[in-house]
């Protein structure tokens, strides 16, 4: 690997970072700001290049020293083009060339990659899927995104929408995730765990069963945090909404397992935070459900890289880059 510096820009709908590092997945410089989408793309793009340009003088160095930069953001995106196009929570970055816009500015290579292929590369790189070939990433947050790696290399399809197991119908009813009913993403979400409680309350109030949730619906919506933290306290209705998201997510695996065969499923969000009151019965499901050679030969384990992945997967964007570039 070059030597020199490694830029990576990780855009979300609430916050974006700037971060450099000579010896990633280690930051020496790091810049945080609100994205405000509702004000435009133009804003937040003055911010980054702001902030990179900042960090590169706080070091002492210019932007001919990078050797490359990556970005992190949420999807539909075109990698190819370098795109941003509308994500949900960026519905005013219309078909943004945001990789021109920065490849102009430092005049140095700019790769794009959506963040849950950017979390897969990271968790094979530095994470828990370290030592493997063949590693799913999930990203378990509001929604359901997966990356998927073959033979050490991301997967991305005849037009860059593999992985998208969160999109699969496991149910013909149930939540909704992914614009479609009893979909994994549906199940197995924190929006889709939010939408699991509404129902599971309604139904412990029919029975007159207590839950602790029931003080909190008083006040507000019920959230995933709010039965996460319910389940861990020991509230059987919000540990029975886990464990049936858990089951959900466990029949997902299932299809990733007997369709892909890998050595290693890594599970990020809610995998992390739920640990195994909600990966126990996912594992179970799986092992019920999958062919036994291919569960035999998988791991289902929580991420490691924790709050950090969204710096560290930005980096290893760039890093990935430069590894796959074909020469001049």
């Amino acid at each position: 690997m070059q030597q020199g510096w490694w830029a990576g820009v990780d855009i979300g709908g609430t916050k974006t970072a700037v971060v450099l590092s000579c010896a990633p997945p280690e930051i020496v410089c790091r810049q945080e700001f609100a994205t405000e989408p509702e004000l435009g793309p133009e804003p937040a793009i003055h911010r980054i290049i702001a902030a990179l340009k900042e960090i590169l003088a706080a070091q002492g160095t210019a932007a001919d020293s990078l050797n490359g930069i990556g970005i992190s953001c949420g999807g539909p995106l075109d990698r190819r083009l370098g795109m941003v196009m509308a994500p949900p929570n960026l519905s005013t970055w219309i078909d943004v060339p945001i990789v021109e816009i920065l490849r102009r500015e430092f005049n140095c290579p700019v790769r794009l990659e959506n963040d849950a292929n950017a979390g897969a590369i990271a968790e094979h790189r530095f994470g828990a899927g370290r030592g493997f070939h063949n590693v799913v990433f999930l990203t378990l947050g509001t929604g359901l995104g997966s990356g998927i790696l073959i033979d050490d290399r991301l997967y991305h399809g005849a037009s860059d929408m593999a992985g998208e197991i969160g999109h699969v119908r496991l149910t013909r009813s149930g939540p909704i995730g992914y614009y479609r009913v009893g979909s994994a993403e549906g199940w197995a979400s924190g929006a889709g765990i939010a939408q699991i409680a509404h129902s599971a309350l309604d139904k412990a109030r029919r029975a007159g069963k207590h839950t602790t949730l029931f003080e909190v619906a008083q006040e507000r919506a019920v959230t995933a945090r709010d039965v996460g933290l319910a389940a861990q306290a020991g509230d059987a209705v919000a540990l029975r909404i886990i464990r049936t998201s858990g089951r959900k997510l466990g029949l997902a695996l299932a299809i990733l397992v007997d369709i892909l065969n890998p050595e290693c499923i890594v599970i990020g969000g809610l995998g992390v935070r739920l640990g195994d009151m909600f990966l126990g019965p996912a594992r179970e499901v799986l092992a019920s459900e999958a062919l036994q050679p291919a569960v035999e030969a998988c791991r289902v384990v929580p991420a490691v890289l924790g709050e950090s992945i969204g710096d560290v997967a930005a980096l290893c964007v760039a890093m990935d880059g430069a590894e796959h570039r074909t020469p001049a």
